[in-house]
């Protein structure tokens, strides 16, 4: 997954732990891909703040899914699924041991 989609998919998951103006900056960059020139001019700081609170924001969604891990077993559920689907009886047993560890 690409950087973007996954900082994209991570403020999906954990982005209700930002705080309101570092949750809404990141989402215009990433979710709807504005320049940070862009989104300075619209909500009236400088380039440099608005690329701060992204870094920080990014630190953050980073830091909590190194914590808790939702993405990346919300992926692996995925494959999985599709294991399973393609006839692998034992992702069946993984998909369960995977949730059973929610």
């Amino acid at each position: 997954m690409t950087k973007n989609l996954y900082i994209s998919a991570l403020l999906d998951v954990y982005g209700n732990f930002l705080n309101e103006k570092a949750k809404t900056l990141t989402e215009y960059y990433y979710n709807e891909d504005l320049s940070l020139a862009e989104i300075a001019e619209n909500e009236g700081i400088t380039r440099q703040g608005v690329r701060d609170q992204i870094k920080r924001a990014e630190a953050q969604l980073l830091s909590l899914e190194e914590k808790c891990g939702y993405c990346k077993k919300f992926s692996l559920l995925k494959e999985l699924s599709a294991k399973y689907a393609g006839g692998d009886l034992q992702a069946i047993t993984d998909i369960l041991n995977i949730i059973n560890d929610l």
